[in-house]
């Protein structure tokens, strides 16, 4: 049991078993077996829009089979061609929503597999991860809509994987706080921006 972040190499490679032996209070992804630490306590606008965007969506989902979940909730992501066990995952995430049809993947220790829809809200200390690193396990984990929500421009990015499995953004310029984004694992479903955005909280 390791009960202090500090005992850990941050240098290693770990696998979700390492995982669960961690005893700290401090949260932690690991991407392809490296830790990245999880930023400190949201501030008041990532929660505001993390629960505006959830609100839309349970409201939608209310009596069909997908169902939503919001972090913390631990979703581990084997490569589909790796066939992994859970002693050789290496990467497990907490994004901030994501939604779930297949609901064999859900277990007592969160969702084992890709979601079919992730949503991640940025943060200065989170962008180059939320861009980069889970961009890229997202897409070859097989996630099959990705967005990235921009609180301090006001925008959203949507990426949709095309029948090559690659991530195309659904259209060239981030939707603005003034319009609607489709959603398209759920076709006639679409996020109002205008409501999800706080105003006057600095």
């Amino acid at each position: 049991m390791v009960k202090d972040i500090k005992d850990l190499d941050l240098t290693k490679r770990y696998t979700y078993n390492d995982y669960l032996t961690w005893q700290f209070d401090e949260m932690v992804e690991l991407i392809r077996g490296k830790i990245f630490r999880m930023s400190p306590a949201p501030l008041s606008a990532h929660q505001w829009i993390s629960g505006e965007i959830y609100v839309q969506i349970y409201d939608y989902l209310r009596g069909k089979k997908c169902k939503a979940f919001y972090a913390p909730f631990d979703v581990r992501l084997p490569l589909p061609r790796d066939k992994q066990t859970d002693t050789k995952i290496d990467t497990v995430v907490q994004p901030d929503i994501c939604v779930i049809c297949d609901l064999s993947k859900i277990d007592r220790r969160g969702c084992l597999g890709a979601p079919d829809w992730i949503i991640e809200i940025l943060s200065k200390s989170t962008s180059k991860k939320d861009m980069i690193d889970k961009f890229d396990v997202y897409q070859n984990a097989g996630v099959k809509e990705y967005w990235v929500v921009h609180p301090e421009t006001e925008m959203v990015s949507a990426f949709v994987l095309d029948d090559k499995g690659i991530y195309e953004q659904v259209r060239t310029t981030p939707f603005v706080n003034t319009e609607s984004v489709p959603v398209h694992v759920f076709p006639g479903f679409e996020i109002v921006l205008k409501d999800i955005f706080p105003q006057n909280l600095d």
